[in-house]
């Protein structure tokens, strides 16, 4: 990022408007020019952390869908399910084939989508942690009933899913978190009548939390599930709490993705002003993120909702 000096002796001393980084007076280094689409692609595919290759793939893919160039998001997510051998880490990878579908399914390549979800699935079966089965279950019930418009497998796929949210093997620490993906998975893949028994568990649990952004998550995710089953005035009771617990939220990471979640919840529930309020309140919070990984994560997340906000 250039940095500009206004200062009138460093102007004459090296004759520059503006350095990036100030290197002294016998020049600095050149001004960086805006990275391609080739050369993210270039850059993710040097990724060396556990399934970041594929991670990082899948993020370019969603910025070349984001501006049009479907041909090379097509191509870009090609490359990210190469990363993936068949020998693959399910707890690493089964997470990122469905980052991938999820890709596929946006620009309606349903064949793609479907293969990789389905490997998702299976991957699943293997997942030690029982939360992070749950999730991928669930996002793969989303896809399944939303963009795939396959009820029979999204049943399937959330009813396992709750059926391990509602299990012994699930802590009641990470249960509310378990329950609502659960109830996001049904309420996205339009099966929002079928949540009838988790919603209630999930609401009877938010209420009684004491951690702010669990709390907020789990309300949020209550509302979206209610709010999509006909229930708005209860929607807008639980999105008005889910709010009031994430702008409670002490720690910068934590308090944004709250904030994004509720948000959308209120996307979904037509409160787009309210979304934007939150949104707004979400890229201060963003900017305050220490972990520079983290912060890119969540403002990811963040322009997903401004997107979202635009439609």
């Amino acid at each position: 990022m250039l940095r500009f000096f206004a200062s009138c002796l460093l102007l004459a001393l090296c004759g520059l408007v503006a350095v990036a980084p100030l290197a002294g007076c016998g020049g600095g280094k050149k001004k960086k020019g805006k990275m391609t689409f080739g050369d993210m692609v270039a850059k993710a595919k040097k990724d060396t952390t556990p399934g970041g290759p594929a991670r990082e793939l899948a993020r370019v893919a969603r910025l070349q869908i984001k501006s049009g160039d479907k041909a090379g998001a097509k191509k870009t997510l090609e490359e990210a399910r190469k990363t993936i051998g068949s020998d693959a880490d399910p707890a690493v990878f089964a997470p990122r084939l469905i980052e991938i579908a999820a890709a596929y399914a946006t620009i309606d390549d349903k064949k793609a989508a479907r293969e990789g979800v389905d490997k998702a699935v299976v991957m699943a079966a293997s997942v030690s942690d029982p939360v992070a089965r749950v999730e991928v279950l669930s996002k793969a019930g989303r896809i399944y009933g939303g963009s795939l418009g396959d009820t029979t497998k999204a049943k399937t796929a959330l009813a396992k899913a709750a059926e391990i949210a509602t299990g012994t093997d699930v802590s009641d620490r990470f249960r509310p978190q378990a329950l609502a993906a659960v109830a996001l998975g049904y309420a996205n893949a339009n099966l929002a009548g079928d949540a009838t028994k988790v919603i209630e568990q999930l609401e009877t649990l938010a209420t009684s939390l004491e951690e702010l952004r669990p709390k907020a998550e789990a309300l949020a995710a209550a509302a979206n599930v209610r709010f999509k089953s006909g229930e708005k005035p209860r929607a807008a009771e639980l999105l008005k709490d889910a709010a009031t617990a994430a702008k409670a939220i002490d720690g910068s990471a934590n308090k944004t993705y709250a904030l994004i979640a509720v948000a959308n919840a209120m996307i979904a529930a037509d409160d787009s002003k309210g979304a934007a309020a939150l949104a707004a309140e979400a890229e201060k919070t963003a900017g305050k993120i220490s972990d520079a990984e983290q912060q890119k994560d969540a403002m990811q997340e963040l322009r997903a909702l401004e997107a979202a906000l635009k439609e």
